[in-house]
Protein backbone atom coordinates (compact mmCIF):
# COMPACT_ATOMS: atom_id res chain seq x y z
CA UNK A 1 0.00 0.00 0.00
CA UNK A 2 1.23 3.45 -0.84
CA UNK A 3 2.47 5.37 2.24
CA UNK A 4 0.22 8.32 1.43
CA UNK A 5 -2.91 6.09 1.33
CA UNK A 6 -1.82 4.38 4.51
CA UNK A 7 -1.55 7.75 6.25
CA UNK A 8 -5.03 8.80 5.01
CA UNK A 9 -6.53 5.49 6.12
CA UNK A 10 -4.99 5.92 9.58
CA UNK A 11 -6.38 9.45 9.88
CA UNK A 12 -9.89 8.43 8.73
CA UNK A 13 -9.90 5.38 11.03
CA UNK A 14 -8.79 7.45 14.05
CA UNK A 15 -11.48 10.08 13.32
CA UNK A 16 -14.18 7.36 13.12
CA UNK A 17 -13.00 5.76 16.36
CA UNK A 18 -13.00 9.18 18.07
CA UNK A 19 -16.52 9.99 16.86
CA UNK A 20 -17.73 6.55 17.99
CA UNK A 21 -16.18 7.07 21.42
CA UNK A 22 -17.79 10.50 21.85
CA UNK A 23 -21.19 9.20 20.65
CA UNK A 24 -20.92 6.33 23.16
CA UNK A 25 -20.19 8.74 26.01
CA UNK A 26 -23.12 11.00 25.02
CA UNK A 27 -25.53 8.06 24.86
CA UNK A 28 -24.33 6.79 28.25
CA UNK A 29 -24.82 10.23 29.82
CA UNK A 30 -28.29 10.61 28.33
CA UNK A 31 -29.39 7.15 29.43
CA UNK A 32 -29.18 8.22 33.07
CA UNK A 33 -31.55 11.14 32.45
CA UNK A 34 -34.31 9.19 30.72
CA UNK A 35 -37.64 9.01 32.55
CA UNK A 36 -39.55 5.96 31.36
CA UNK A 37 -43.36 6.15 31.34
CA UNK A 38 -45.33 3.56 33.32
CA UNK A 39 -48.93 3.04 34.38
CA UNK A 40 -49.75 1.79 37.90
CA UNK A 41 -50.37 -1.77 36.66
CA UNK A 42 -47.12 -1.80 34.66
CA UNK A 43 -45.16 -0.96 37.80
CA UNK A 44 -46.41 -4.07 39.59
CA UNK A 45 -47.03 -6.49 36.68
CA UNK A 46 -44.49 -5.28 34.13
CA UNK A 47 -44.85 -3.83 30.65
CA UNK A 48 -46.91 -5.71 28.08
CA UNK A 49 -44.74 -7.89 25.88
CA UNK A 50 -41.41 -7.50 27.65
CA UNK A 51 -42.58 -7.84 31.26
CA UNK A 52 -39.98 -5.24 32.29
CA UNK A 53 -40.62 -3.62 35.67
CA UNK A 54 -38.84 -0.54 37.01
CA UNK A 55 -36.12 -0.93 39.62
CA UNK A 56 -36.23 0.57 43.10
CA UNK A 57 -34.63 4.02 42.97
CA UNK A 58 -35.24 4.42 39.23
CA UNK A 59 -36.58 7.76 37.99
CA UNK A 60 -39.88 7.17 36.25
CA UNK A 61 -42.89 9.00 34.93
CA UNK A 62 -46.24 7.55 35.98
CA UNK A 63 -49.63 8.42 34.53
CA UNK A 64 -53.09 7.55 35.74
CA UNK A 65 -56.30 8.74 37.35
CA UNK A 66 -56.40 10.10 40.89
CA UNK A 67 -58.56 7.72 42.93
CA UNK A 68 -61.50 9.54 44.59
CA UNK A 69 -61.14 9.72 48.37
CA UNK A 70 -57.40 8.98 48.31
CA UNK A 71 -56.06 12.55 48.46
CA UNK A 72 -54.66 13.32 51.90
CA UNK A 73 -53.12 16.70 52.68
CA UNK A 74 -50.95 17.49 55.68
CA UNK A 75 -52.44 20.61 57.36
CA UNK A 76 -49.04 21.85 58.55
CA UNK A 77 -47.09 21.74 55.28
CA UNK A 78 -47.45 21.12 51.56
CA UNK A 79 -47.16 17.33 51.70
CA UNK A 80 -49.84 15.49 49.72
CA UNK A 81 -50.45 11.78 49.30
CA UNK A 82 -52.78 10.28 46.72
CA UNK A 83 -53.31 7.04 44.82
CA UNK A 84 -53.24 6.52 41.08
CA UNK A 85 -55.17 3.92 39.12
CA UNK A 86 -54.97 2.94 35.45
CA UNK A 87 -56.95 4.95 32.93
CA UNK A 88 -59.72 2.80 31.52
CA UNK A 89 -63.02 3.43 29.82
CA UNK A 90 -65.59 3.78 31.20
CA UNK A 91 -63.99 5.55 34.14
CA UNK A 92 -64.73 3.42 37.20
CA UNK A 93 -62.82 2.75 40.38
CA UNK A 94 -62.84 -0.64 42.06
CA UNK A 95 -61.17 -2.01 45.18
CA UNK A 96 -59.48 -4.68 43.03
CA UNK A 97 -57.77 -2.13 40.73
CA UNK A 98 -54.01 -1.93 40.97
CA UNK A 99 -53.09 1.37 42.60
CA UNK A 100 -49.81 3.12 43.39
CA UNK A 101 -49.43 5.74 46.10
CA UNK A 102 -47.73 9.01 45.19
CA UNK A 103 -46.07 11.26 47.78
CA UNK A 104 -45.52 14.87 46.76
CA UNK A 105 -44.41 18.00 48.56
CA UNK A 106 -45.30 21.23 46.83
CA UNK A 107 -48.16 23.18 45.35
CA UNK A 108 -50.34 21.05 43.10
CA UNK A 109 -51.59 22.38 39.75
CA UNK A 110 -54.97 24.12 39.77
CA UNK A 111 -56.41 21.38 37.55
CA UNK A 112 -55.51 18.64 40.05
CA UNK A 113 -58.58 16.92 41.51
CA UNK A 114 -59.92 13.47 42.26
CA UNK A 115 -60.85 11.47 39.17
CA UNK A 116 -58.55 13.63 37.04
CA UNK A 117 -55.75 12.28 34.85
CA UNK A 118 -52.27 13.28 35.98
CA UNK A 119 -48.64 12.55 35.20
CA UNK A 120 -46.05 12.50 38.00
CA UNK A 121 -42.27 12.51 37.65
CA UNK A 122 -40.42 10.91 40.52
CA UNK A 123 -38.51 8.01 41.98
CA UNK A 124 -39.81 4.51 42.69
CA UNK A 125 -39.35 3.76 46.40
CA UNK A 126 -39.96 0.69 48.54
CA UNK A 127 -41.79 1.82 51.70
CA UNK A 128 -41.09 0.63 55.24
CA UNK A 129 -44.12 -1.69 55.11
CA UNK A 130 -42.93 -3.23 51.81
CA UNK A 131 -45.27 -1.38 49.42
CA UNK A 132 -44.06 0.39 46.30
CA UNK A 133 -44.76 4.11 46.00
CA UNK A 134 -43.58 7.11 44.05
CA UNK A 135 -41.85 10.09 45.64
CA UNK A 136 -42.78 12.71 43.08
CA UNK A 137 -40.72 15.76 42.26
CA UNK A 138 -43.29 17.12 39.80
CA UNK A 139 -47.02 16.63 39.24
CA UNK A 140 -48.65 17.63 35.96
CA UNK A 141 -52.42 17.72 35.60
CA UNK A 142 -54.11 16.94 32.32
CA UNK A 143 -57.25 18.65 31.18
CA UNK A 144 -59.85 17.56 28.70
CA UNK A 145 -61.74 19.47 26.06
CA UNK A 146 -64.18 20.65 28.77
CA UNK A 147 -61.54 22.92 30.35
CA UNK A 148 -62.80 26.41 31.05
CA UNK A 149 -60.77 29.34 32.44
CA UNK A 150 -61.93 30.70 35.81
CA UNK A 151 -63.20 33.96 34.33
CA UNK A 152 -65.41 32.15 31.81
CA UNK A 153 -66.66 29.72 34.44
CA UNK A 154 -67.64 32.66 36.67
CA UNK A 155 -69.37 34.39 33.77
CA UNK A 156 -71.24 31.19 32.92
CA UNK A 157 -72.28 30.78 36.55
CA UNK A 158 -70.48 27.47 37.04
CA UNK A 159 -69.27 26.55 40.52
CA UNK A 160 -65.48 26.68 40.62
CA UNK A 161 -63.43 26.54 43.80
CA UNK A 162 -59.72 27.24 43.60
CA UNK A 163 -57.46 25.46 46.09
CA UNK A 164 -56.15 27.74 48.80
CA UNK A 165 -53.07 27.29 50.97
CA UNK A 166 -52.40 28.82 54.39
CA UNK A 167 -49.38 31.02 54.99
CA UNK A 168 -47.94 28.30 57.23
CA UNK A 169 -48.08 25.79 54.36
CA UNK A 170 -46.41 28.23 51.98
CA UNK A 171 -43.63 29.04 54.49
CA UNK A 172 -42.80 25.33 55.01
CA UNK A 173 -42.08 24.91 51.27
CA UNK A 174 -38.62 26.44 51.58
Amino acid sequence: MHPRRKKRLTIVASILIGISFVAGLVLYALSQNIDLFYTPSEITLGKDGSGATPEIGQRIRIGGLVVPGSVKRDPDNLKVTFKLSDMKMPITFDENDLMISVYYEGILPDLFREGQGIVANGTLVLGSSGELHIEASEVLAKHDENYMPTELADAAGKDYKKLEYTNKQLENKN
